[in-house]
């Protein structure tokens, strides 16, 4: 595996929070769509245990609410999400920022 390999996957379905976090940002959604969604928008699909295990952490921790509507469960981000979800934002700008320098 090559270095860009790895880097690749740490900052993909290794880094899975913060693609459901963004993704929760634009409203609230079922699981399967936010699948769906990661891999149109930035090119991965993760697999369907790793997502719903991301989710279920997430929301243990408070960053996602979950509701129960039917027989579907619909994730939602919360206020605290929204600012974890920034936090990462500013970490990845910096980042790139000091690698371009």
């Amino acid at each position: 595996m090559q270095p860009t390999d790895r880097l690749r996957k740490l900052n993909t379905t290794d880094c899975l929070w913060v693609y459901v976090l963004r993704i929760l940002k634009d409203g609230p959604t079922h699981a399967y769509t936010i699948r769906a969604t990661i891999e149109q928008r930035y090119g991965f699909r993760p697999g369907t245990m790793t997502a719903y295990k991301v989710l279920y952490l997430l929301e243990k921790d408070g960053f996602v609410k979950k509701t129960v509507q039917g027989r579907k469960r619909v994730y939602s981000l919360t206020e605290k999400g929204k600012g974890e979800l920034q936090r990462a934002r500013s970490f990845y700008k910096d980042l790139v920022k000091r690698l371009a320098s």
